[in-house]
Protein backbone atom coordinates (compact mmCIF):
# COMPACT_ATOMS: atom_id res chain seq x y z
CA UNK A 1 0.00 0.00 0.00
CA UNK A 2 1.16 3.71 -0.66
CA UNK A 3 1.24 6.11 2.40
CA UNK A 4 -0.50 9.33 1.81
CA UNK A 5 1.86 11.79 1.69
CA UNK A 6 1.66 14.05 4.95
CA UNK A 7 -0.93 16.91 5.30
CA UNK A 8 -2.87 19.44 8.00
CA UNK A 9 -5.14 17.61 10.26
CA UNK A 10 -9.00 17.80 9.34
CA UNK A 11 -9.42 20.88 11.66
CA UNK A 12 -6.60 22.83 10.54
CA UNK A 13 -7.93 22.42 7.26
CA UNK A 14 -11.20 23.44 8.35
CA UNK A 15 -10.03 26.18 10.20
CA UNK A 16 -8.55 27.53 6.65
CA UNK A 17 -10.93 26.87 4.83
CA UNK A 18 -13.47 28.79 7.32
CA UNK A 19 -10.74 31.61 7.33
CA UNK A 20 -10.85 32.74 3.47
CA UNK A 21 -13.81 31.35 1.95
CA UNK A 22 -17.27 32.69 0.72
CA UNK A 23 -20.09 31.41 2.11
CA UNK A 24 -23.79 31.08 1.64
CA UNK A 25 -26.72 29.44 3.67
CA UNK A 26 -28.88 26.66 3.20
CA UNK A 27 -32.57 26.42 4.61
CA UNK A 28 -35.41 24.78 3.03
CA UNK A 29 -33.57 24.02 -0.42
CA UNK A 30 -32.68 27.99 -0.69
CA UNK A 31 -29.35 29.20 -0.82
CA UNK A 32 -28.72 32.43 0.59
CA UNK A 33 -25.94 34.42 0.18
CA UNK A 34 -25.53 37.05 3.19
CA UNK A 35 -23.75 40.20 2.64
CA UNK A 36 -20.91 39.23 4.77
CA UNK A 37 -19.72 36.68 7.49
CA UNK A 38 -17.36 35.68 9.83
CA UNK A 39 -16.72 32.26 11.25
CA UNK A 40 -15.43 32.48 15.00
CA UNK A 41 -13.20 30.16 16.38
CA UNK A 42 -15.41 28.23 18.37
CA UNK A 43 -17.15 27.52 15.29
CA UNK A 44 -20.03 30.05 15.39
CA UNK A 45 -21.25 31.54 12.32
CA UNK A 46 -22.06 35.37 12.11
CA UNK A 47 -23.48 36.77 8.87
CA UNK A 48 -24.90 40.20 8.02
CA UNK A 49 -28.70 40.94 6.32
CA UNK A 50 -30.56 43.96 5.31
CA UNK A 51 -33.21 43.85 8.17
CA UNK A 52 -36.22 43.00 5.42
CA UNK A 53 -34.53 39.86 4.21
CA UNK A 54 -36.58 37.09 4.77
CA UNK A 55 -34.55 34.95 6.95
CA UNK A 56 -34.37 37.81 9.28
CA UNK A 57 -38.63 36.95 10.00
CA UNK A 58 -37.69 33.07 10.42
CA UNK A 59 -34.55 32.80 12.58
CA UNK A 60 -35.40 31.34 15.60
CA UNK A 61 -37.75 29.12 14.34
CA UNK A 62 -36.92 25.19 15.07
CA UNK A 63 -35.56 25.19 11.60
CA UNK A 64 -31.37 23.64 11.52
CA UNK A 65 -29.62 26.01 9.22
CA UNK A 66 -26.19 24.90 7.30
CA UNK A 67 -23.38 27.25 6.08
CA UNK A 68 -21.45 26.15 2.87
CA UNK A 69 -18.11 28.00 3.28
CA UNK A 70 -16.24 27.15 -0.26
CA UNK A 71 -12.60 27.06 -0.32
CA UNK A 72 -11.71 27.93 -4.50
CA UNK A 73 -8.59 27.66 -5.88
CA UNK A 74 -6.41 31.40 -6.29
CA UNK A 75 -6.06 30.65 -9.74
CA UNK A 76 -8.76 29.74 -12.67
CA UNK A 77 -8.99 25.98 -13.41
CA UNK A 78 -11.80 24.06 -14.65
CA UNK A 79 -12.81 22.55 -11.47
CA UNK A 80 -12.09 25.70 -9.07
CA UNK A 81 -13.42 24.28 -5.29
CA UNK A 82 -10.84 23.12 -3.59
CA UNK A 83 -13.38 21.78 -0.66
CA UNK A 84 -16.00 22.67 1.55
CA UNK A 85 -16.85 23.14 4.62
CA UNK A 86 -20.29 22.48 6.25
CA UNK A 87 -21.64 24.09 9.51
CA UNK A 88 -25.16 23.00 10.94
CA UNK A 89 -26.71 24.21 13.89
CA UNK A 90 -29.41 27.24 14.69
CA UNK A 91 -29.94 30.45 13.75
CA UNK A 92 -30.69 33.85 15.38
CA UNK A 93 -31.04 37.23 15.63
CA UNK A 94 -28.51 39.82 17.67
CA UNK A 95 -30.02 42.25 19.86
CA UNK A 96 -28.60 46.03 19.44
CA UNK A 97 -25.97 45.90 22.16
CA UNK A 98 -25.31 42.11 21.22
CA UNK A 99 -24.50 42.61 17.84
CA UNK A 100 -22.53 45.57 18.06
CA UNK A 101 -20.22 43.94 20.80
CA UNK A 102 -20.28 41.54 18.19
CA UNK A 103 -19.81 43.32 15.19
CA UNK A 104 -16.36 45.22 16.74
CA UNK A 105 -14.84 41.57 17.44
CA UNK A 106 -15.69 40.77 13.57
CA UNK A 107 -14.20 43.78 12.58
CA UNK A 108 -11.06 42.87 14.49
CA UNK A 109 -10.35 40.50 11.84
CA UNK A 110 -11.98 41.50 8.90
CA UNK A 111 -12.77 45.76 8.92
CA UNK A 112 -15.53 45.33 6.30
CA UNK A 113 -17.46 48.60 5.45
CA UNK A 114 -20.88 46.68 5.44
CA UNK A 115 -20.45 46.12 8.84
CA UNK A 116 -21.51 50.20 9.71
CA UNK A 117 -24.68 49.46 8.34
CA UNK A 118 -25.46 47.52 11.38
CA UNK A 119 -28.34 49.19 12.63
CA UNK A 120 -29.13 51.44 9.71
CA UNK A 121 -30.99 48.66 7.32
CA UNK A 122 -28.77 45.61 8.50
CA UNK A 123 -29.02 43.03 11.30
CA UNK A 124 -26.40 40.51 12.43
CA UNK A 125 -27.40 36.82 12.96
CA UNK A 126 -25.67 34.15 14.29
CA UNK A 127 -25.42 30.38 13.30
CA UNK A 128 -24.99 28.67 16.84
CA UNK A 129 -23.03 25.47 15.47
CA UNK A 130 -24.30 21.74 16.01
CA UNK A 131 -21.70 19.92 13.61
CA UNK A 132 -19.22 20.51 11.44
CA UNK A 133 -18.19 18.44 8.53
CA UNK A 134 -15.26 19.02 5.79
CA UNK A 135 -15.10 17.45 2.56
CA UNK A 136 -11.94 18.08 0.38
CA UNK A 137 -9.15 16.22 -1.72
CA UNK A 138 -7.92 14.36 1.34
CA UNK A 139 -11.87 13.13 2.25
CA UNK A 140 -14.79 13.98 4.18
CA UNK A 141 -14.48 13.84 8.31
CA UNK A 142 -16.66 15.18 11.03
CA UNK A 143 -14.57 17.69 12.86
CA UNK A 144 -15.83 18.02 16.37
CA UNK A 145 -16.18 21.57 17.69
CA UNK A 146 -13.45 21.19 20.58
CA UNK A 147 -11.05 19.81 17.80
CA UNK A 148 -11.78 23.36 15.62
CA UNK A 149 -11.72 25.73 18.65
CA UNK A 150 -8.19 24.18 19.82
CA UNK A 151 -6.67 24.13 15.71
CA UNK A 152 -5.53 27.41 13.96
CA UNK A 153 -5.47 28.26 10.44
CA UNK A 154 -2.35 27.39 8.38
CA UNK A 155 0.52 30.15 9.11
CA UNK A 156 0.90 30.84 4.88
CA UNK A 157 -3.41 31.33 4.43
CA UNK A 158 -2.99 34.97 4.23
CA UNK A 159 -0.50 34.41 1.51
CA UNK A 160 -1.65 31.31 0.10
CA UNK A 161 -3.88 33.05 -3.13
CA UNK A 162 -0.77 35.91 -4.03
CA UNK A 163 1.87 33.84 -3.93
CA UNK A 164 0.05 30.53 -6.31
CA UNK A 165 -0.97 33.08 -8.46
CA UNK A 166 2.45 34.95 -8.88
CA UNK A 167 3.80 31.35 -9.31
CA UNK A 168 1.46 30.64 -12.18
CA UNK A 169 1.73 34.16 -14.04
CA UNK A 170 5.34 34.74 -13.33
CA UNK A 171 7.24 31.53 -12.79
CA UNK A 172 5.56 28.85 -15.47
CA UNK A 173 9.59 27.17 -15.85
CA UNK A 174 9.21 26.61 -11.85
CA UNK A 175 6.01 24.76 -12.34
CA UNK A 176 7.36 22.76 -14.98
CA UNK A 177 10.52 21.58 -12.96
CA UNK A 178 8.07 20.17 -10.17
CA UNK A 179 6.69 17.63 -12.66
CA UNK A 180 10.13 15.55 -12.14
CA UNK A 181 7.69 14.45 -9.36
CA UNK A 182 5.00 13.27 -10.99
CA UNK A 183 4.17 9.65 -12.05
CA UNK A 184 5.02 9.40 -15.79
CA UNK A 185 1.17 9.02 -16.86
CA UNK A 186 0.41 12.71 -15.63
CA UNK A 187 3.22 14.27 -16.98
CA UNK A 188 2.48 15.13 -20.62
CA UNK A 189 -0.75 17.76 -18.28
CA UNK A 190 -1.28 20.67 -17.97
CA UNK A 191 0.57 21.35 -14.25
CA UNK A 192 -1.20 24.55 -12.07
CA UNK A 193 -0.26 25.17 -8.98
CA UNK A 194 -3.01 24.21 -6.69
CA UNK A 195 -2.38 24.90 -3.31
CA UNK A 196 -0.29 25.84 -0.44
CA UNK A 197 0.31 24.52 3.16
CA UNK A 198 3.04 24.06 5.84
CA UNK A 199 3.11 20.69 5.09
CA UNK A 200 3.57 20.65 1.23
CA UNK A 201 2.48 22.40 -2.28
CA UNK A 202 -0.38 21.00 -4.11
CA UNK A 203 -0.44 20.90 -7.71
CA UNK A 204 -3.28 20.10 -10.67
CA UNK A 205 -2.77 18.08 -13.55
CA UNK A 206 -5.34 19.12 -16.17
CA UNK A 207 -5.41 16.17 -18.74
CA UNK A 208 -8.00 16.00 -21.67
CA UNK A 209 -9.17 12.83 -19.40
CA UNK A 210 -9.72 14.04 -16.33
CA UNK A 211 -8.14 16.20 -13.58
CA UNK A 212 -5.52 14.64 -11.00
CA UNK A 213 -4.36 16.25 -7.38
CA UNK A 214 -1.17 15.98 -6.61
CA UNK A 215 1.07 16.69 -3.05
CA UNK A 216 4.22 16.90 -2.94
CA UNK A 217 5.57 16.69 0.61
CA UNK A 218 7.87 19.11 2.16
CA UNK A 219 10.81 17.32 4.30
CA UNK A 220 9.30 18.49 7.29
CA UNK A 221 6.31 20.78 8.34
CA UNK A 222 7.66 24.53 8.09
CA UNK A 223 6.00 28.05 9.64
CA UNK A 224 8.25 30.74 7.89
CA UNK A 225 8.86 32.23 4.63
CA UNK A 226 12.60 31.68 5.06
CA UNK A 227 11.26 27.38 5.13
CA UNK A 228 9.30 27.76 2.77
CA UNK A 229 11.81 28.89 -0.12
CA UNK A 230 14.10 26.06 0.98
CA UNK A 231 11.77 23.82 0.46
CA UNK A 232 10.22 24.76 -2.52
CA UNK A 233 14.10 24.86 -3.54
CA UNK A 234 14.47 21.37 -2.64
CA UNK A 235 11.29 20.72 -4.96
CA UNK A 236 12.52 22.28 -7.78
CA UNK A 237 15.90 20.63 -7.32
CA UNK A 238 17.60 23.57 -8.54
CA UNK A 239 19.98 25.64 -6.13
CA UNK A 240 20.19 28.78 -8.03
CA UNK A 241 16.70 29.88 -6.58
CA UNK A 242 18.73 30.51 -3.77
CA UNK A 243 19.04 34.02 -4.54
CA UNK A 244 15.44 34.28 -5.26
CA UNK A 245 12.11 34.12 -2.69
Amino acid sequence: MTSRPPAPCPAERARTVAALGPATLLRSGDKIAPLLHHVHPDGTVTVLFAEDHPIVATAGDESAVLAEIVDLAPVPLREPVRGLLWVTGWLRVLDGATARDVALIVAESRADPRLLDLGHGAVLLQLEPVSLVLADAEGTNPVPLAEFTAATPDPFHGHEAGWLRHLELSHTDVVGMLARHLPDRLRGGHIRPLGLDRYGLRLRVETLQADHDVRLAFSRPIGTEAELAAELRRLVGCPFLAATR
